[in-house]
């Protein structure tokens, strides 16, 4: 070696020490550190060969090496058996199959030096450097190499476990933002550490303009909230309590929006000697469950009126037909009987639309098809709606070769029965029409009438389950289910329905079919 070989030696100790201070990029510092090691020892070329977790050897840093021939080292390396204890096996073996391929490959021009990198007694893996000349070394030179590899060891385990770290940090980051909830990571003293885009989409802000403010100045309740708040709970000794989470839950304050009801759910993030590190916030939209408390709460009122009404009538006319102080002239009886048998129509015809629903809400129900003839069921069915009225005039107006269809005409009949019957209710006289379409794909089914119409603010909602336009509401009865299950029914054919508007006035609901 050369005089001043030692001296260069201590410089590339010193180099090595700054690298594991400065250098944490696992890629780059592998590369230093086999640059430093070709030079250090005059080589031609080198690799750094890492041990994988799990097991096996992978080449992870080459110089001067063709990519085929790197290659190959790396498929004899994944031939090593794995051993408990990988240095006194699987490092001696590498040397020894790196030695003979070098010795081979060069025909004997070249020689090996292997340097075992291990830190903290952990084989983290090895620098093997082909040069043209033996390795002679002194004891001096020897305990020089292996410092140097040593400090390399370290260096490379510091910058391994600074990739997990990093690692870790961009999967926590993508769970972050993938998760569906809003969440909110607060310091102690609640100012926000870290937020999700979920919540920055609820806010209607993006998630950077969120991160350092206050926790108050972001969760900004617009009426008090059902539960303690988040400064509530620590003044109660939250959270060295025993129930470490707690659940609050209000509309909060948007900018420029209408505030959105959440339930938030804060939980303490502790050290191992109980000192509160960070607060986490889960939000979570509860829109869909107000609306379904909503919908809840009027079935039972729509139902529990509905219901009653007809049973009340019934009640009250056998109560009277059966009084044993009062004869009752035959067309008395034969009146209450009929009104008898309407209300026990309606309550049948409410049971059915409930049990719908229910089906419906439950899967859907099941379709008979055959081959049905809407413009014949139109027709009947404007004959027999024509009796129950003098008012109106019931026309069903279709084409000669209007096609036949294949579905459950029950089902079809029950969509045109309610069609027809809010036009008979909801209109006070004149014509209402039954007219059917011919199109390439599908046929076209409409009902108008010369009512009043449909209300523009009503028509997105009309086919809701329970909903009832105001003026509905006040005019006739009803449950708030017959468009409901009308649209059910006619998509379940694979068809849509809709609101036809109509410029001469009146209501028009149309509805397609597929021809085929």
């Amino acid at each position: 070696m050369l005089p001043d070989f030692r001296v260069r030696q201590r410089d590339y100790l010193l180099e090595i020490a700054r690298a594991l201070t400065q250098e944490l990029d696992l890629e780059k510092l592998l590369g230093r550190i086999l640059n430093i090691s070709i030079e250090m020892l005059a080589g031609q070329a080198g690799l750094i060969a890492l041990r994988n977790e799990e097991g096996g050897w992978r080449v992870s840093s080459t110089q001067n090496i063709p990519a085929p021939f790197s290659a190959y080292i790396e498929s004899l390396l994944g031939q090593i058996p794995d051993q408990q204890d990988p240095s006194s096996f699987e490092i001696r073996e590498i040397n020894r199959i790196l030695q003979d391929l070098t010795y081979m490959a060069s025909l004997g021009m070249l020689q090996g030096v292997g340097l075992p990198l291990i830190a903290h007694d952990d084989v983290i893996g090895v620098i093997f450097i082909f040069r043209n000349y033996p390795d002679i070394f002194s004891t001096n030179d020897r305990i020089l190499l292996s410092s140097y590899a040593n400090q390399a060891a370290i260096a490379v385990h510091n910058a391994k476990l600074y990739t997990q770290i990093q690692q870790e940090k961009k999967r926590l980051d993508a769970l972050l933002d993938a998760a569906g909830d809003g969440m909110l990571i607060l310091t102690t003293d609640h100012r926000v550490e870290r937020c999700n885009a979920s919540l920055g989409r609820m806010l209607g802000v993006s998630p950077q303009s969120i991160v350092g403010k206050k926790h108050d100045e972001v969760v900004e309740w617009s009426k008090p909230p059902e539960g303690i708040s988040l400064d509530q709970a620590e003044a109660g000794g939250w959270p060295l309590t025993p129930n470490a989470h707690f659940y609050v839950e209000g509309d909060i304050k948007r900018n420029h929006l209408t505030p959105l009801p959440v339930g938030i759910t804060y939980a303490p993030l502790v050290s191992e000697k109980g000192k509160l590190i960070n607060i986490i916030a889960t939000v979570r939209d509860i829109t869909r469950f107000r609306q379904a408390e909503e919908i809840k709460s009027t079935f039972i009122s729509i139902i529990s009126h509905e219901l009653k009404t007809p049973v009340a009538l019934i009640k009250g006319y056998v109560g009277t037909l059966r009084r044993d102080d009062a004869v009752w002239d035959r067309n008395v009886v034969q009146d209450s009987l009929a009104v008898i048998e309407e209300e026990a129509d309606h309550l049948t015809g409410l049971i059915e639309n409930l049990l719908d629903a229910s089906r419906l809400q439950a899967g859907g129900f099941a379709l008979k098809r055959a081959d049905v003839s809407l413009g014949e069921l139109a027709r009947r069915l404007t004959e027999r709606f024509q009796t129950q009225t003098t008012t109106h005039q019931l026309v069903a107006d279709f084409p000669s070769d209007f096609p036949i269809v294949l579905a459950d005409e029950q089902r079809l009949e029950q969509v045109l029965n309610n069609l027809i019957s809010n036009a008979l209710k909801y209109s006070t006289g004149g014509e209402i029409r039954i007219r059917g379409q011919v199109h390439t794909q599908q046929v076209v089914v409409c009902v108008s009438d010369q009512g009043p119409g449909i209300a523009e603010e009503d028509i997105p909602h009309i086919f809701d389950r329970f909903y009832r336009a105001p003026e509905a509401v006040r005019q006739t009865k009803g449950a708030g289910l017959g468009l409901f299950l009308a649209r059910a029914i006619i998509e379940a054919h694979g068809g849509r329905i809709w609101v036809d508007p109509k410029p001469d006035g009146g209501a028009r609901i149309c509805f397609s079919l597929p021809r085929s």
